[in-house]
Parts: C-alpha cells; sequence; structure tokens
C-alpha cells in the first residue's frame, strides 16, 4: 500500500454493546456518529470476539488465541479455582508477554500510542499498558466501575472490594479522589483521548495509534439526566416487542438476511416480561432508557473524537476502527465470583436504587436477560455463552483513503484479525518469532487489507478451522459449521451441530443428521486445545458458579 505517509489508527471498543443496539445496525438509540463512520465506511455482519471482554482485548492485542495471549479465563475466575489454572501458560490474568502486543510493534516503527479507558489485562504496574507500548495513558484497570464519581467506601475507609475504582496515569496510580466532581467515565475518557491526540510536544511528527476503550454500555447503568430524558417511554413495550422491530430494522439495513428464523428467548435469570406487574415493568422500560442514553453518550463523545481529527485535517488519513468486546451482557458475569447474596447485600447497602434514582451517580441497574436477547437477534443468548449471541458483535471500519465504497461486508472475521490489518494497513511486518529479546508465539488472525480494498471475497476460507472456549462453554468452527458444546443445566451437555450461513439463529441441531461432519469438527477441536494448551474444565456448569440465579 504506497501512501504519502503512514496512516493513523484509532480503535474504539464499546463494553457490552449489542449487535442492534446502534442505528448502523438496526437500533432505535441516537446514534449519529457511528452511523456517520458506517455510512461512509464498512459494516461487518459476521464479526467474532471471544465471549467476555478481556479476554477478547488479548485477542484484539496479540493477534493470536485467548488461551495463549494470557487470558484462558477471564482474571476473576481463575482466582476461584487456582488448582485448575495457577502457573498455567495462558492463564496468567494479565497479557503476557509470550505476545508482542499490537502497540509495542508500532512503537518499535515510530508510532506514537496512547490510550484512554478500560485496560482489564493486567492490575499491577508490571502489565500495565505504559509497559505495552503506550506512551500517554489513562486506564481504569478492573474490568468495570461506576461511571460517576461515586466509590463507596466500607465501614474501615476502604473502598468496597466490587467495582474498585483502580486507575492508572501515565505509570503512576491514579487517586480517584483527583477526579472532577462532574466525572463521567465516557465524557472523562474521551477528554483524556483527545488530550493525548493533540500532545505535538510529545507526538511530533509521528503517525498515532490511539485505544479509546468505553466502559459504557456496561453496568452499573448511570447517565445524564438530560440524556436518558430523551428515551422517555420508548421501551414501554418490553423487551418482545423491541426485539421484533430491531430484527426488522435490522433486515430492512441488509444486515440479517430475509427470513431468518430467529432463537427463541430464553429466560435464565429474571421473571418474563408478561409476568410483571405494571410497576416492575415500569421499572424494566425506565432501567433501559438509562442503557439507552449510555449509548447515545457515548455516540456523541466519538463524534467529539471525529471532530478534533476534521480540525486536524486528519480524519481522511486515520484507520478507525469501532467494535463492542462481546455481546450483550445478560448474566452479571463479573458479579458471579461473588455469591448472589454478597452481591445484593453490598448493591442494598452502598447504592441507592429507589424508583426515583434509576440511573443515578449511586445508583446500581442492571438490565434483563431479556433485553440482552432484544439486542442479540437472530443470535442466540449473550455475552458469556459460545453461542452466535455472545460472540458476533457489530463492527464498523472508516478509512477514506482505503475505502472508496461503502458496504456491508458478510464475511466471516475475528478480533484476532485486527493486529495484522492494522500492520500491514502501515506495511509493516510482524516480528516472527523473536521480538524485544524474547521468543513470542505467531499470529492465528489474517489480514483484511484486500477484503477492504474490495480485492477479495472473504478473509477466512471455507477450511480455516476457529474455536472458542470459557466458563466450560466450547465452539468450534469451519467453513460455515460450527460444533457448539454449552454444559448442563444451561444446555444439553452434549456437542451441537449448526450451519451458520443457513441458520443463524442456530435453532437447528444437525448433530444427528450429518454425524460425519461432527466428528470432523470435533477432531479439529482436539487439535485446538492441542494448539492453544486450553484447560478444558468440564463437568456442571453450575457447580463453576454457583450463582446461576442472578
Amino acid at each position: 500500500m504506497t501512501q504519502s505517509k503512514k496512516p493513523n489508527f484509532i480503535i474504539i471498543v464499546a463494553d457490552d454493546l449489542g449487535f442492534t443496539d446502534t442505528s448502523p445496525f438496526g437500533g432505535e438509540i441516537d446514534t449519529p456518529n457511528l452511523k456517520q463512520l458506517a455510512d461512509n465506511g464498512l459494516r461487518f455482519t459476521d464479526f467474532h470476539t471471544a465471549s467476555a471482554c478481556s479476554p477478547t482485548r488479548s485477542m484484539l492485542l496479540s493477534g493470536t488465541d485467548n488461551h495463549i495471549a494470557g487470558l484462558g479465563q477471564m482474571a476473576e475466575y481463575t482466582r476461584i479455582y487456582p488448582e485448575k489454572f495457577e502457573g498455567k501458560p495462558g492463564y496468567e490474568g494479565y497479557l503476557n508477554f509470550r505476545v508482542a502486543a499490537l502497540s509495542e510493534i508500532l512503537q518499535d516503527n515510530g508510532y506514537y500510542n496512547f490510550q484512554s479507558g478500560k485496560w482489564h489485562l493486567g492490575l499491577t504496574p508490571e502489565y500495565w499498558p505504559s509497559k505495552r507500548g503506550f506512551e500517554k495513558t489513562f486506564t481504569l484497570l478492573p474490568g468495570a466501575g461506576n461511571h460517576y464519581k461515586y466509590f463507596p467506601r466500607d465501614e474501615n475507609g476502604d473502598y468496597i472490594k466490587f467495582l474498585p475504582p483502580i486507575f492508572q496515569k501515565d505509570d503512576e496510580h491514579f487517586d480517584p479522589e483527583d477526579l472532577p466532581e462532574d466525572y463521567y467515565s465516557s465524557d472523562y475518557f474521551t477528554d483524556r483521548f483527545i488530550e493525548y491526540l493533540n500532545n505535538d510536544d510529545i507526538r511530533g511528527d509521528r503517525p498515532f495509534f490511539g485505544f479509546l476503550t468505553y466502559t459504557a454500555p456496561h453496568w452499573p447503568f448511570q447517565a445524564p439526566p438530560e440524556v436518558i430524558q430523551k428515551y422517555a417511554g420508548v421501551y414501554d413495550d418490553g423487551p418482545a416487542e423491541l426485539r421484533i422491530q430491531r430484527l426488522k430494522s435490522a433486515i430492512k439495513l441488509g444486515l440479517v438476511p430475509e427470513g431468518v428464523e430467529a432463537h427463541q428467548v430464553e429466560t435464565q435469570r429474571q421473571k418474563a416480561w408478561k409476568d410483571l406487574s405494571d410497576e416492575e415493568k415500569k421499572i424494566e422500560s425506565q432501567i433501559m432508557e438509562v442503557f439507552a442514553a449510555m449509548v447515545d453518550n457515548l455516540d456523541s463523545n466519538v463524534g467529539r473524537v471525529i471532530k478534533e481529527l476534521e480540525a486536524k485535517d486528519e480524519l481522511e488519513n486515520t484507520f478507525i476502527l469501532f467494535m463492542s468486546d462481546n455481546g450483550a451482557e445478560g448474566m452479571l458475569l463479573e458479579a458471579l465470583p461473588m455469591s448472589y447474596q454478597n452481591f445484593q447485600a453490598t448493591v442494598s447497602e452502598y447504592y441507592n436504587n429507589s424508583p426515583d434514582n434509576i440511573g443515578g451517580k449511586d445508583s446500581f441497574f442492571h438490565y434483563s436477560d431479556q433485553w440482552a436477547q432484544a439486542a442479540t437477534a437472530p443470535s442466540y443468548m449473550y455475552k458469556m455463552w459460545a453461542t452466535e449471541g455472545g460472540i458476533r458483535c457489530p463492527l464498523i471500519i472508516h478509512h477514506p483513503e482505503l475505502i472508496k465504497k461503502p458496504a456491508i461486508k458478510n464475511g466471516f472475521t475475528t478480533v484476532m484479525d485486527i493486529l495484522p490489518t492494522v500492520l500491514e494497513v502501515a506495511g509493516i511486518p510482524h516480528p516472527g518469532s523473536q521480538f524485544r529479546g524474547r521468543e513470542v508465539v505467531p499470529v492465528r488472525g489474517k489480514s483484511w487489507l484486500s477484503y477492504l480494498k474490495g480485492n477479495q471475497d472473504f478473509v477466512h476460507s471455507e477450511d480455516t478451522v476457529t474455536g472458542w472456549e470459557l466458563f466450560a462453554q466450547q465452539a468450534i468452527r469451519k467453513g460455515a459449521f460450527k460444533a457448539l458444546y454449552i454444559p448442563k443445566p444451561l444446555g444439553p451437555d452434549k456437542w451441537q451441530l449448526f450451519n451458520l450461513r443457513d441458520d443463524p439463529g442456530e435453532t437447528k441441531d444437525l448433530a444427528e443428521q450429518n454425524p460425519d461432519k461432527l466428528q470432523e469438527l470435533l477432531e479439529h477441536w482436539a487439535e485446538y486445545v492441542a494448539e492453544t494448551g486450553l484447560i478444558e474444565i468440564g463437568g456442571d456448569f453450575k457447580a463453576h458458579y454457583k450463582t446461576l440465579a442472578i
């Protein structure tokens, strides 16, 4: 790729955003800036991540599988079972040094790198982003946090262990009390991002890589009141109606095929909408209004970044990628290491969840699994699941110098592809097996460059094999076929087989009809386990969580 100067890169990651939450993917939430990027760029309909946030981030920055890159399981989960995971390669709980991180490679090739937002790839200083190629950083180190400056303390004066406000700035711990009183996560992360973007004294004339990683719309759902008000009454008809309207819109946009059979909604955690009282329905719809406001606000902040690029005359030469890190959240995943009783008690003691405080700075609300399935339809389920609802996510790419014609891209892609894509667009080779004096693993992803240009109809051939595993759920895909294992009590506790080209909703199990194909995929599964060092948990899923009532 020949250019007069090296391209810039901005990767924006939303946290637990559903497939149809934004307007360019069929949603009703006001997201004009993302629509602008999509209308002048590419929308991907078959982009895949891990089923949870930190594993996805490890894959993004490494270009390889999370079981190799250090997040074979989320760190919050591995601490429950040290006998299974402690000391095992690929289960370190941080982005390990067996991989060459994208930011490190770009830094060694003259890029100015900066990050603002969520890290979730290592809590202690030796694993901070400043140690992985980022020069300017402001990050929330854990997987979630309050969006306002509300950080409750226990009777000893210590921050409560749930949602601890652990921040770092430029390789130093940052005292959360030093945040401004009007702190709101998405606004503040964008402030710092723009500050770093405009830091010409440090940047000089170098190209840049900016990593903007929001904690929105991850729970707790909190948003500015004036934005919440925009959505008053929008969700009063409930999640089933929202699901119908979202699907119609996505089909009309060409993002979902006509005649698709959507998977049936399953209520795992809370009462079905029809069984709620009028008062409960009102509360649930108000919670969804707050979620919408969080997405709306996120979009406004993306717009601020676009305006800065335009003002600097750098929009044309900047490769912007927007994605979600996994499917919509329907299971309160990070709360599961706590017992349900302790979680409820903590919320009751330290948060004000009165009906007139929904979305407030000291509130703690999350939506039901039914709202999550409205966002992931026609796919099955949501975050934490190895089904398509957990791992198929929205992706937008905008780069005027590269993309000459807006389009919808339906080819299968994965988050592991981002690293090789960025490197090829930048004209930078991967360092190979040796990097910064250490041995590193090869990349498993593939570059999208020819696909983005329209010179190739696919990224991954029909022979490409891709695997997933988290929380005892397993999946292996080759071409259109996917084998899926969901342990009891959430699934049938056996391998199923789906043809995703014909059945994207995973509604028709073909295991008995096509046993040879299933056997072929199971052989690939065994190879995937061997290649990645994956530790199979096995057993009853409920035994690993104990708290599925959440």
